[in-house]
């Protein structure tokens, strides 16, 4: 495995956390009851999704971090009721996901990470758990994005990856998080 490979992996942990944080920005205008108002989806409001994101990040997270959490991360649906709690949590969870990823090693993704079930011990590659968490954070940020557009609010651009002729586009957002391209790019091995 190329150290390509574990610098596609980090760039990834630094797009999710770029998209998380313009998503909750886009839906930081709502009110409350805009927030919690029902609308289609697996999870059928802006605040059960955002939650829900949290939540399967927290999971994971945990899991790759050796931690043993397990099922009790998703105890209560809906952990953070307004909208900048979640914020700040979700911020704090991909910081965690950045670390784990500025740490990889080819032989880290080749590695195995044990997830509690309760009930079973799942075990899993790193490289595949990874890939599977990011899929999860698109998938429910998409539908986020769609709820949003149900709104008065403009829901953000977050179908973009880094491309090299934008940067100038998101430098300012950059800055207030304290990376730069070399940040996301550089390859640390």
């Amino acid at each position: 495995m190329s150290a390509g490979l574990v610098q596609t992996y980090r760039a990834f942990a630094y797009n999710n956390a770029w998209a998380n944080h313009r998503l909750l920005a886009a839906c930081a205008a709502l009110s409350q009851p805009e927030l919690e108002a029902h609308r289609t989806g697996f999870f059928p409001s802006l605040q059960r999704t955002l939650n829900h994101i949290y939540i399967i990040d927290l999971f994971y997270i945990d899991a790759l971090e050796g931690g043993w959490l397990g099922p009790a991360a998703w105890k209560n649906e809906v952990p953070f009721p307004a909208l900048a709690a979640l914020k700040s949590a979700q911020a704090a969870m991909d910081r965690r996901l950045i670390a784990i990823c500025d740490a990889l090693t080819p032989a880290r993704l080749d590695g195995v990470v044990k997830i509690n079930r309760d009930t079973r011990v799942q075990t899993e590659r790193c490289d595949r758990l990874l890939m599977h968490l990011f899929q999860h954070q698109i998938h429910h940020r998409g539908q986020a994005h769609a709820m949003l557009s149900e709104t008065t609010v403009a829901p953000p651009q977050l179908d973009e990856f880094f491309a090299e002729g934008e940067a100038p586009l998101r430098a300012a957002e950059f800055a207030k998080f304290g990376w730069t391209e070399e940040t996301v790019w550089k390859s640390r091995t």
